[in-house]
């Protein structure tokens, strides 16, 4: 570490103050290094300070503590690092313009103050998932590197995000010994050195693309330019969904969310109107976990057909095939995958005989309603045809009285006559 320059850095604004501590070191050098660490201290407080201004100290403190918990870059940085950019703005996990130092693949990347200290890194091992995606709603194009990282804690832990200007860096700011070519831009140039680091882990930049998604409606401030965005609300922070070839990811307010394709249980619309719609993610972190279910409501109706048909291509609204994503992802699938075909099985059959024994006892309730309702004096006074046959069978009406008498009475009344 530059004592010099971290003396000259935190006593910029005091050039007396700033004066009387180079006299004092040069003439007693044992004190360099004390007055190092205040210069260091002195920084800290000024950044901080600037952060957010109205906090207090302890709560620049507690804040300060909390990112030093973020998982850090290895410390040996001996072999150096593949580049350094200077003036990057960060987001999360903090918001100020910061260093950028990408290092070797064993190692990782991390940002620095203008002191030169650290302020946070994450080592490439601990890489999940990264992504370049353009900025929306801005008049000149830039983009944003999201890096999802393995971390524990609160919700940003483990997540970061810088921008940068699609434009050629400016002379100076670029240090290190990558090879740039004569029209690399931020990002060209960040993409290559990433790249680079994370391919022994199996792992790249990745992109939107035409392919998997691109919005039908016309940017007004870049016409010329396909968007790759949808805007959508979540709860009452607006944001943007990028739906690309590994998943779906919601930035930029934070936490920032990244819904892989093997942790989407299903994909379902509500709400559907005729201008807006609401698109409704259920994910699941592990086959034993719960399924949390995230909105994201007020998504243009233009959209639609490009959402429905990227979620139809990933199969999506399908919630076996994230159970056989899941089991691929952990080298079971040959066991979880034949369980999964036969209880599709299973349940396919099941649901053609419950549909077959719903079906039989529809047909019987109607017939035994058409017996409860059937009437055969109506139906023989209609039809006239179940006169005869009940008169053979002695079940017959008679209308006079005295044929009655002769028919029950016979010879007895002959005799009586006699």
């Amino acid at each position: 570490m530059n004592t010099g320059h971290s003396i000259e850095a935190a006593f910029a604004q005091r050039p007396e103050l700033r004066r009387r501590i180079v006299e004092a070191t040069a003439k007693a050098p044992e004190f360099e290094s004390l007055f190092g660490d205040i210069a260091r201290y002195v920084s800290d407080l000024q950044y901080a300070i600037n952060e957010v201004p109205g906090k207090s100290q302890e709560e620049h403190a507690s804040k300060k503590r909390k990112l030093e918990h973020r998982p850090l870059e290895p410390t040996s940085w001996e072999k150096g690092t593949y580049c350094t950019i200077t003036d990057v703005s960060f987001s999360i996990p903090q918001r100020k313009k910061l260093a950028l130092e990408l290092g070797q693949s064993e190692q990782g990347f991390r940002a620095t103050n203008p002191s030169g200290d650290v302020e946070f890194g994450v080592s490439w091992a601990s890489v999940r998932d990264v992504f370049c995606l353009p900025v929306p709603e801005k008049a000149q194009a830039q983009y944003n590197f999201c890096i999802f990282s393995d971390a524990t804690g609160d919700p940003t832990s483990g997540q970061t995000l810088w921008t940068v200007p699609n434009t050629t860096p400016k002379d100076g700011t670029v240090i290190g010994a990558v090879a740039s070519q004569p029209n690399d831009t931020y990002r060209t140039l960040l993409n290559s050195v990433l790249n680079k680091a994370l391919k022994p882990f199996s792992k790249h930049v990745v992109e939107p693309n035409n392919q998997d998604f691109a919005s039908q409606i016309v940017q007004a401030h870049r016409k010329g330019e396909p968007a790759f965005h949808v805007k959508a609300f979540r709860g009452s922070k607006d944001g943007f969904l990028f739906l690309l070839s590994s998943g779906i990811v919601w930035g930029f307010k934070k936490p920032l969310e990244f819904f892989a394709f093997d942790s989407i249980d299903s994909v379902s619309y509500t709400s559907v109107l005729q201008r807006t719609f609401n698109l409704n993610i259920a994910v699941r972190a592990s086959d034993d976990a719960d399924t949390q279910e995230y909105e994201f409501s007020m998504i243009d109706q233009a959209d639609f057909a490009g959402i429905d048909s990227y979620v139809k291509h990933h199969e999506l609204q399908d919630a076996s095939m994230a159970e056989q994503r899941r089991a691929k992802k952990l080298n079971v699938n040959g066991v979880k995958g034949q369980q999964a075909a036969a209880q599709e099985g299973a349940d396919q059959d099941e649901g053609e005989l419950e549909k077959a024994r719903r079906e039989a006892e529809d047909l019987e309730d109607e017939e035994e309603e058409e017996d409860d309702n059937f009437d055969p004096g109506s139906e023989g006074e209609s039809e006239g045809s179940g006169s005869s046959s009940e008169e053979d069978e002695g079940g017959g009406d008679y209308g006079v009285e005295g044929d009655l008498v002769d028919e029950e009475l016979g010879s007895e009344a002959e005799d009586v006559d006699d």
